[in-house]
């Protein structure tokens, strides 16, 4: 049987970070990471530019090939971890070995959510979150000319997933159930914004409605029947709701979940040295000071970070994360973090402004002098500072005015705070 003192279940964003982490603190102590899929390190959020014909192959993977053998990691690739005996910390393969650890990491990210939806069972459809879909996806248009494809969901997935097949010149049709796109993670301003963005790109988008049935012909799906029983004929479809915990290898165990799996502003589950991360795992929110779900790629990176530090012995704290997105549609960019809208019953001050000429919008959230959230469309330069002065909880009430100017930055905070912030830069 091998053992590792380390072992990583997961070799995205949370399973790297921790093994770069560990190997900061712990330079040869034996270390595995388990995976599912057979690709080398890549980056998730570059499987729509790969679909899209905006990037080589080579240019998805983010680490150089050499990575495990100079980190001194076993790369068990291509095997899905099935079980997790934590009495005897054994974890089991899909071909039946058994691996025994020291610690470990659950990082095994989110799963699609695809709703039951008459017709998925018999004609061809796809997901969009993994480099195998994104493949799967090319292989499908190499086979036959595809000129028309439907995207379900308006989210993020969804619209990076029509923004790739538009730039391979395919007629799309987003399809979102919510009365407007990115809902989520925009505000009505902003979300409007983005869709006439997609939409003078050629893209349409259908809002508050569904398709109930995918319809097709010898496997191949050929069309779907909306809500309204008007059926659009296609080629291609693609589900991108949205994603959900992969939490199935620990649903029957000892470790508590709720929606993920529960974890301490350490990153530890309740079974000692078991540690969790990404998408899988409910992380502490600095603004809501709270544990949730933050299923984004800076989160994973981050989260894994921190656990790999003290599964080694080297003891941090996950205390900066917040919900943050930040994303380009058509090279048109927009960043959001922490409140989007006031939640309710709870009183914010809202600045905004907004320029239709030049399509930038601007929102900030206030609230006891403090910003708890941010929208920035399509004038993003200085959302990093505004980023720091929320995880700072900077009392911005001698500045606030200043907040929606267009070169706002560092030099129009006060200068003591600035004395600080660069006392701890260094």
């Amino acid at each position: 049987m091998r053992h590792y003192k380390y072992l990583i279940i997961g070799n995205s964003a949370g399973g790297i970070g921790a093994a770069e982490a560990i190997r900061k603190t712990d330079k040869e102590g034996s270390m595995a990471i388990i995976s599912d899929e057979e690709h080398h390190v890549y980056g998730r959020p570059l499987i729509s530019y790969y679909l899209g014909d905006e990037i080589d192959y080579d240019k998805i993977f983010y680490r150089p090939f050499d990575f495990y053998d100079k980190k001194k990691i076993d790369a068990i690739l291509g095997k899905k971890a099935v079980k997790v005996d934590f009495d005897r910390s054994i974890v089991t393969l899909d071909d039946a070995e058994e691996i025994e650890y020291e610690k470990l990491l659950l990082a095994t990210g989110g799963t699609p959510f695809v709703p039951p939806i008459k017709g998925l069972d018999k004609y061809e459809h796809f997901s969009f979150i993994t480099l195998d879909d994104s493949l799967k996806i090319r292989e499908r248009l190499s086979r036959k000319k595809i000129e028309t494809a439907i995207v379900l969901g308006g989210g993020l997935i969804g619209l990076k997933a029509a923004e790739a097949l538009t730039m391979r010149g395919i007629n799309v049709k987003v399809v979102e159930l919510a009365d407007r796109v990115l809902s989520p993670v925009l505000d009505e301003q902003a979300s409007a914004i983005i869709q006439d963005v997609v939409e003078s790109e050629g893209v349409e988008v259908i809002t508050g409605h569904t398709f109930n049935e995918v319809v097709g012909n010898g496997g191949m799906a050929n069309g779907v029947i909306m809500d309204t029983g008007v059926k659009i004929d296609c080629g291609l479809v693609i589900i991108a709701i949205g994603v959900r915990p992969r939490i199935d290898l620990v649903k029957d165990s000892p470790v508590k979940l709720n929606r993920g799996i529960v974890v301490n502003k350490h990153m530890e589950t309740n079974i000692p040295n078991v540690y969790a991360c990404g998408d899988c795992a409910e992380v502490y929110d600095f603004l809501s000071d709270n544990f949730r779900l933050t299923p984004l790629w800076p989160t994973a990176y981050v989260g894994g970070n921190i656990a790999g530090h003290n599964m080694a012995g080297n003891a941090k704290e996950y205390v900066w994360g917040t919900g943050m997105n930040a994303v380009d549609f058509f090279g048109f960019p927009v960043i959001s973090a922490g409140y989007i809208n006031p939640p309710e019953g709870q009183e914010m001050e809202v600045l905004t402004k907004i320029e239709p000429e030049n399509m930038t919008y601007k929102k900030f959230l206030i609230q006891d002098n403090r910003i708890m959230g941010m929208i920035f469309v399509n004038e993003v330069d200085r959302a990093g500072v505004i980023l720091g002065l929320m995880r700072d909880k900077v009392d911005v009430s001698s500045f606030k005015d200043d907040l929606l100017r267009i070169d706002f930055g560092a030099v129009h905070l006060p200068i003591k705070l600035r004395e600080e912030i660069n006392t701890a830069a260094v």
